[in-house]
């Protein structure tokens, strides 16, 4: 443990933006878990002991229900008698490369799953339902089909109704601004410009909010995501409703080293001389 302390004290300095996220559901407890957990290479993100230790913690979060990072490394890590904390150090020293737990969600309910590109993306959606209807074959067919879109489009916004005003307000300043621009569209009235603008904000919604968009699976339905949404609860038999979800993607937003290999071969080459 001394040892795998020195270890994460050397390594905690270095940039750690690669890793995995990773989604995890138990459909009998009904808890779901996405988590991301980076380390320094995406050599070590392939790495078996580094994938068993992701979803150590995210079996940890889901039984454990802790309330953020710090807590769940204080939890006993599951299947063993090491806190994840403790078995965190032992991976960096066993590894040799710095990493840590960054985030999780854990939804209650009934919740779907959905990993993409070998856990480069990860997604979480829960739905409102009945256990009948949840637990239907085709349902969990349609709840991956969501998962998937979230998972490939990534949309801003789940529903139109939660774009705010400043938002609105800033895209419709965009669209006129444009107009003036373009010799064609800044001799027109103000009125017909506005009805522009206003087409033009319900290709935003369809571009930017999931149940506005159109679903990309066509060969199975055509139209958007809420009208999909509505057309797989008739077919089930009972109300199904899209309440939230989460993507995940590995290291978004962590600024990673820039590497110049044509300088660092270039040093080499002169440390050699």
């Amino acid at each position: 443990r001394e040892k795998g302390l020195a270890a994460q004290t050397k390594k905690a300095g270095r940039i750690a933006a690669e890793g995995m996220v990773y989604a995890e559901v138990d459909k009998e407890k009904k808890v779901g878990v996405v988590i991301e957990v980076n380390a320094e290479t995406d050599f070590v993100a392939k790495n078996a002991e580094f994938q068993a230790f992701v979803k150590t913690c995210a079996e940890t979060v889901a039984k454990e229900n802790p309330a953020d990072v710090e807590a769940l490394l204080n939890c006993k890590a599951a299947g063993t008698e090491m806190t994840v904390d403790a078995l965190l150090k032992e991976k960096i020293l066993t590894i040799g490369e710095n990493i840590k737990v960054r985030r999780f969600i854990r939804y209650e309910g009934v919740v779907t799953g959905y990993i993409h590109m070998g856990g480069k993306i990860a997604v979480l959606v829960k739905f409102d339902t009945s256990a009948e209807v949840a637990a239907k074959a085709e349902f969990q067919e349609y709840a991956k089909n969501i998962a998937m879109q979230i998972a490939a489009l990534n949309p801003r916004f789940w529903d139109k109704a939660q774009v705010t005003d400043e938002v609105l307000a800033e895209e419709k300043k965009i669209a006129l601004a444009l107009m003036d621009t373009d010799p064609k569209m800044a001799s027109k009235p103000e009125a017909v410009k506005e009805k522009i603008v206003m087409g033009k904000m319900n290709k935003f919604y369809e571009e930017n909010c999931l149940m506005q968009m159109e679903f990309v699976r066509s060969d199975i339905f055509q139209g958007s995501v809420e009208k999909y949404v509505a057309d797989a609860a008739k077919k089930l038999g009972g109300s199904v409703k899209f309440v939230d979800a989460v993507r995940f993607q590995t290291g978004e937003g962590i600024e990673k080293k820039q590497e110049d290999f044509a300088a660092e071969v270039a040093a080499q080459m002169n440390m050699g001389k």
